[in-house]
Order: structure tokens, then sequence, then C-alpha cells
């Protein structure tokens, strides 16, 4: 019962097709099944035949020769990607993302021979996938190592605290600049997009003492500040202040010197009238002086000198005998 041609019958007999026919079968369809593969939205596929490069594929469904007389090598070239140095992410997608010893890339060493601990991101996009996969053997590690070196570079010209506090954007754009040549100069196919400084830290042994250093200096810094703004306060003011007495000053001025033109036009006037009639001009000037001058005086009685006993014959009342001496 268990012999196994008579099995062999029972499954001839059962089936009526050939297992040739059967095998041949299982062939086309894997060949259908290899045959058609899917690229997607964000990526290009490179095939290649025989190894050997032949086309470059959009987005989308595409047909191919199947049993591995095509592979298809999909290429991100439309997603931004991510190098992550002195740390790592939990969960990532790019498998050249993290390096193999994040505590050994952040450690470096400063232009003033001091040591820092600097972590940095790099983000970039592929642009060209054929230089990408063929002109440089293993382009994510060779990213990596050109950004590692060209980070320490960087960092070694420069001293701790320019690192720390106020030379962070310099020392992005300068890596920045630097990687995108190099990575032209290699041909590998990638645009550069940012390069970001993330924790920037001394050692652990000296972090204390070097962040209250750094609370000195932002104590001193706002100190600073705080005197500034006194002053920007201040002397604005008292340039205010000075500027409107120099005004008053010059208006006073003006006012003085027209006055004493005026009085200078007026006098030429009287004297020219004085040359041309003196007797005339004098009694003018006179009788218009006396005119301005005794509304002004109290009631004056002017007598003779040979007039004599003249009080009984004069209308007195008593408010000027009081005045009286």
């Amino acid at each position: 019962m268990n012999d196994p041609e008579m099995l062999y019958e029972r499954l001839r007999n059962a089936v009526p097709i050939s297992p040739k026919t059967v095998l041949l079968g299982i062939l086309v369809l894997t060949a259908v099944n290899m045959s058609f593969y899917t690229i997607p939205a964000e990526s290009e596929g490179i095939v290649l035949r025989f190894g050997r490069y032949i086309d470059k594929v959009p987005s989308g469904l595409h047909a191919k020769l199947p049993f591995g007389i095509d592979d298809v090598i999909e290429v991100p070239t439309q997603r931004q990607q991510k190098l992550e140095f002195g740390f790592a992410s939990s969960s990532y997608t790019n498998p050249d993302q993290i390096g193999n010893d994040p505590n050994l890339e952040k450690s470096m060493v400063t232009g003033d021979l001091n040591a820092a601990l600097v972590e940095w991101i790099v983000q970039y996009r592929i642009t060209d996938p054929e230089k990408y996969l063929f002109d440089v053997r293993d382009p994510g590690t060779t990213l990596r190592d050109i950004s590692e070196a060209v980070m320490r570079e960087v960092v070694g010209d420069r001293t701790v605290d320019e690192i720390i506090t106020i030379g962070r954007q310099e020392i992005e754009d300068s890596v920045l600049a630097r990687m995108r040549t190099i990575a032209e100069r290699y041909n590998l196919g990638v645009s550069i997009n940012q390069v970001q400084l993330k924790n920037v830290n001394p050692p652990v042994p000296v972090q204390s003492s070097f962040n209250e250093v750094n609370r000195a200096q932002q104590d001193r810094e706002n100190v600073i500040n705080i005197a500034n703004g006194e002053y920007n306060k201040a002397v604005p003011r008292t340039r205010g202040e000075a500027d409107q007495t120099i005004r008053a000053a010059e208006g006073y001025r003006f006012k003085r010197i027209n006055e004493a033109e005026g009085d200078a036009a007026a006098f030429n006037q009287v004297l020219e009238q004085y040359l041309k009639a003196p007797d005339v001009t004098r009694a003018r000037i006179y009788l218009e002086t006396l005119g301005d001058v005794l509304p002004q005086a109290r009631q004056q009685i002017i007598v003779d000198d040979t007039v004599q006993q003249i009080m009984p014959m004069l209308p007195l009342n008593a408010k000027i005998l009081e005045a009286a001496p």
C-alpha cells in the first residue's frame, strides 16, 4: 500500500495532465510573478542585467526579465535622508543613519587643545542614483567618513568657547560648504542640504565647572546689556535737552539781533530827519518824550521861584498833603 509506484500510478490516473505540463505551468506562473515589480513613489529603480546597469525607471509598475536575469535596486531619490553622529535615534530606516561607535564619533579636540563632545546631523538627498551606486564603493559609509573628517577639521581650528557658544552657525556653514565640495569631487551623486549641530558639551568631569563659567559670562552679558539700555535711554534724553537749549539760545540770539537792527534803523531814520531840520526835530522829540513820560507820573506843580505864599491859593487835596514830606 505504501509502494511508490502504486502512488505514482494513482496520481497519474487522478490527474489527467502530465507532470511535465504541471512543472511547465509552475515555471510560467513563477516567471510571470517575477517579471513585474513596483517602485515606491519616493524612489527610482536601477535595472541591472547580469549585474550591469542598463536603465533607470521612475516610480510605478514595471516589467523585467525573470529568474535573476534582471535585478532592480530601489533608490529613495525623493526622500530626505539623515546621518546622525555622536548619538543614535531609537527608530530609523536608513541603514547608514547611525555609526558603529557614537561615543567615539563625538569626542573631539578643539584648537585650544580642549576636549569637547560634539553631536550633529547631516541631511542629504540622492540626486544621481547611478553615481551613488556605481562610482563610489559603499557610498553611505563614505559620506559618513567625509562628514566626520570635515567636522573634526573645522572644530580643530576653533576654541572650545566658539564651539559651545558663539561659533555654532559659522561651524555649520563651513562644514556644509566643505562637504559639498568633497562630495562633488568624489561623484557621490548626493545633494547635502543641511548640517546642524545638536548638543555640544565639554567632557562630563569638567561639565559642572564649565557651566559655572558660562553662567558667569551670561551674568556679565546681562549686566552689560542693562548698562547699554540705561545708556541708550539717558544719552538721547540729554542730547535732546541740549538741542532744545541750543535752539532756545539761537532763537534768543536772533531776537536780540532783530531788535538791535530795528532800533538802529529807527535811530538812523530819526537822525536823518534831525540833520534835515535840527530845531524842529529836537522840539518834536522833546514833546513826544513828554507825552510818554507825563501820563505815568504823579501830579506835579511847577511854580516860579519868585512866587510867595502860594499854598493857600492852590486846591490841594488831602492825599497830596499826606504825600508831601
